[in-house]
């Protein structure tokens, strides 16, 4: 089983996907790690990447999943997945849960301002906002607790085979 924590840079995806894996005894991935590094010079740049730019880095999304899947690991992804079509293209399905990490733009923006070293600042945070399609299909977390009371919210929620379409 995989599950995919997403959201907007800031979101909490790292802090959050860690813990969850730990919560379950699962393996951790970073989506991040698997940016080519252009990508990542062009964030801490503040430009924001385009989808020619995100597609190398989709790929090989898409080809650890298989891979995760095809060696039956349980694995927490923290991805962005911003669009739907990005989440088609990792091929987000019924073999995997999303749980989409939902605050405020002002709620990010702080801890963002107060995360230095990162190389994804508060500079394209807004265009994360614009591009960002809410999914319909995951369990979704406000964003506005500790990271154990959000993983606990997560966890709480992951009922493995049953509808995850469900809000707090």
């Amino acid at each position: 089983m995989i599950v995919i924590v997403m959201g907007v840079t800031g979101a909490g995806k790292t802090t959050i996907g860690r813990l969850l894996a730990a919560k379950l005894g699962w393996e951790f991935a970073d989506a991040d790690d698997y940016h080519p590094v252009i990508n990542l010079e062009k964030m801490a740049r503040g430009v924001a990447l385009t989808d020619t730019d995100r597609a190398p880095w989709l790929t090989a999304l898409h080809a650890a999943i298989l891979e995760w899947q095809a060696q039956r690991k349980n694995v927490v992804l923290a991805c962005s997945a911003l669009k739907g079509e990005y989440r088609e293209k990792l091929g987000v399905g019924a073999a995997e849960r999303l749980v989409y990490l939902k605050g405020s733009r002002e709620l990010i923006g702080s801890r963002l301002r107060a995360r230095p070293g990162h190389f994804a600042t508060e500079a394209i945070l807004d265009d994360q906002f614009r591009t960002l399609e809410e999914p319909e299909d995951a369990i979704t977390v406000d964003v506005d607790g500790t990271p154990q009371q959000i993983v606990q919210g997560i966890q709480a929620r992951l009922r493995f085979g049953q509808d995850p379409g469900s809000k707090t």
